[in-house]
């Protein structure tokens, strides 16, 4: 059975004065408090997660009907797959993965875009109490071995983006004993998807794994050393699914008219609810805040294999009906950009959205709000403890700029050096308790960092994990980004925060993108300087700012720029310098890597000092 959560219901207003005075976006009324004290976990000693996203709807009398996946993509026919055909594909799989000798604790690595084998692969993985390793298909030849050497991955499945690398790599990678071809194309010395799958039993048995097993090893980024495997457990899900249901807006709920749910059977199963978002399934991002958790709810969750653009994104929302959604804030600033008046071109009916990764800023705020219909919910969390802070704008009220709060169940708070909780407005280290308001423990958590004890260990103080980002907390208890502890940076003795400034620069039309880092300076010790991506076609539009050549005038932007900032922030706030740019180099999960350019900015002072 799936884990029970208790919520009581808020107090209801009269369903017709609430339809009147309560628009989805704005709720009169602050549920935040009722809801986060009465909230409780109830975690099961035996949980699995393909139980609880696949296996239970397929047993329904809807299975065969029920859409579980939409796949989509660049080249390729739309096509539906049902919960049944989700599960049987799974059964097949996981008979075909026990044949090739992999068991209940081995590292199985995924290495797919988002379609439907890579929902079939993880639901395989997991019920047969095996470990799922996401990678993604944009990873190059090290960062690929680095993992599957480190995790001693035994089998690997991917598609022709992948496959003919993770060939190349069996020498130095002995423990991977098989590579599975998904696709047309299968290599030499690789094992074929169809006809592995040809001849196996329709039927399973669950491997029937504690809540405490691990299900799940994804390595962090790796900004500092080399990347750490967070080892995941299968009752993470349901830490995760209070932040999920929250920021999507209660995911197809009506809280003016609709008990909260206390067990599955409270359930609108009827719901029309589809969700998409073009977060890697190979990241927490979109495996544990999208595929994951919409399967939970027995919802469709539409795949799309191929590169993200706005016209893409929009087309997708417009054509899947899309209710619910997970934007990173450079996907919506780059929609903003392009499509300033969407509704004028598509037609659409969101419900909601959660964007995460980078802090989303005004102007990105009043948009969704004004041209999309929908309140932003900012989230927060990490993959070692996700889904933890955010918003839910139709339980209670979104401040533009604010990560939120923590979500039910989950005890937050901003910490000093000491492990204390600061006063408000004092900026510290946001931090998740092991215990929620009960002193229950809350499941969230991840098992520690794989083959990594000392790191494991450095990531507490005492029963506080911190996540290595600065915020502070006001009177309301409303949390404020500042950044990562490694982004904030001093420049002439001031403190700067880069956030502040690249949402600053993006309110400019000229603006599609920025990234703020320290720039070395003799005198200052570090100035402020800004890389700007330039909005699509803005050169052409504003002849202002042209050379004779047609060419950007770069003097009168960068002043124009700065002015913009000066207008706005704190004097000592704007950037001294301006790099026009093609790209910020990204994170393949959106965020932007400003530890790549301080590093860059770094290197050009050397190389100056040496020259001079």
């Amino acid at each position: 059975m799936p884990p029970k959560t208790t919520l009581k219901s808020p107090p209801q207003p009269a369903r017709k004065s609430a339809r009147k005075s309560a628009p989805k976006s704005a709720p009169p009324i602050d549920r935040y408090p009722h809801i986060h004290r009465d909230f409780s976990w109830h975690v099961p000693e035996h949980f699995n997660m393909a139980q609880v996203c696949s296996r239970r709807w397929a047993q329904a009398k809807d299975a065969s009907k029920r859409i579980a996946i939409l796949a989509d993509g660049t080249g390729v026919k739309a096509a539906q797959h049902t919960y049944a055909e989700l599960q049987t594909r799974a059964n097949r799989l996981s008979h075909a993965l026990a044949g090739l000798g992999v068991k209940r604790g081995d590292r199985v690595a995924i290495v797919l875009p988002q379609r439907f084998e890579t929902a079939v692969a993880y639901m395989a993985v997991l019920q047969m109490g095996a470990v799922a390793m996401p990678l993604s298909i944009l990873f190059g030849p090290e960062a690929l071995s680095y993992r599957l050497q480190d995790s001693e991955t035994v089998v690997a499945i991917a598609d022709e983006n992948s496959v003919e690398v993770l060939c190349s790599l069996r020498q130095s990678c002995p423990s991977v004993r098989h590579v599975v071809a998904v696709g047309k194309h299968v290599p030499a010395h690789t094992l074929g998807w169809p006809a592995l799958m040809k001849g196996q039993p329709a039927t399973f048995d669950l491997v029937n794994t504690r809540a405490d097993d691990p299900a799940v090893l994804i390595y962090t980024s790796g900004t500092t050393g080399n990347p750490k495997g967070a080892l995941i457990p299968h009752r993470a899900l349901i830490g995760n699914l209070t932040g999920f249901t929250a920021s999507q807006n209660w995911f197809g709920f009506d809280p003016f008219k609709d008990k909260a749910p206390s067990n599955d059977a409270q359930l609108p199963l009827a719901s029309k609810a589809v969700f998409w978002s073009p977060a890697d399934w190979a990241w927490t991002g979109g495996l544990m805040d999208a595929l994951l958790p919409t399967l939970y709810y027995g919802r469709p969750i539409v795949a799309f294999n191929g590169r993200f653009s706005p016209q893409t994104a929009f087309e997708l929302i417009e054509r899947h009906g899309v209710t619910h959604t997970f934007l990173f804030p450079t996907a919506l600033k780059a929609m903003m950009k392009a499509y300033p008046s969407p509704r004028q071109q598509f037609k659409f009916k969101l419900q909601a959205i959660m964007s995460a990764g980078e802090a989303v800023g005004d102007a990105v705020f009043a948009y969704c709000q004004e041209q999309l219909g929908v309140t932003v919910n900012e989230m927060f969390g990490q993959t070692e403890i996700n889904y933890i802070v955010g918003n839910c704008a139709r339980l209670w009220p979104a401040r533009a700029g604010s990560m939120g709060k923590g979500y039910p169940g989950h005890r937050v708070a901003v910490i000093d050096e000491q492990g204390r909780e600061c006063a408000a407005g004092e900026v510290g280290d946001v931090a998740v308790n092991r215990f929620d308001v009960h002193g229950t423990p809350d499941p969230i958590f991840f098992l520690g960092y794989w083959k990594n004890e000392t790191s494991t260990q450095a990531k507490y103080t005492g029963d506080w994990c911190r996540t290595g980002d600065l915020a502070f907390a006001d009177a309301d208890g409303y949390l404020w980004y500042q950044g990562r502890a490694d982004d904030v940076f001093k420049a002439a003795g001031y403190r700067i925060g880069p956030g502040e400034i690249e949402n600053c620069l993006v309110k400019h039309a000229a603006v599609a993108n920025a990234a703020v880092v320290p720039k070395p300076d003799a005198q200052r010790g570090a100035v402020v300087k800004a890389y700007v991506v330039l909005a699509p076609d803005f050169v052409a539009n504003n002849p202002v700012f042209a050379l004779p050549s047609g060419q950007l005038d770069v003097d009168k932007l960068t002043a124009d720029l700065q002015s913009h900032v000066k207008g706005k922030l704190a004097p000592y706030e704007y950037p001294k310098d301006i790099e026009f740019v093609d790209a910020l180099p990204m994170t393949t999960t959106g965020k932007v890597q400003r530890r790549v350019l301080r590093l860059q900015e770094e290197a050009r002072a050397a190389q100056a000092s040496t020259t001079a």
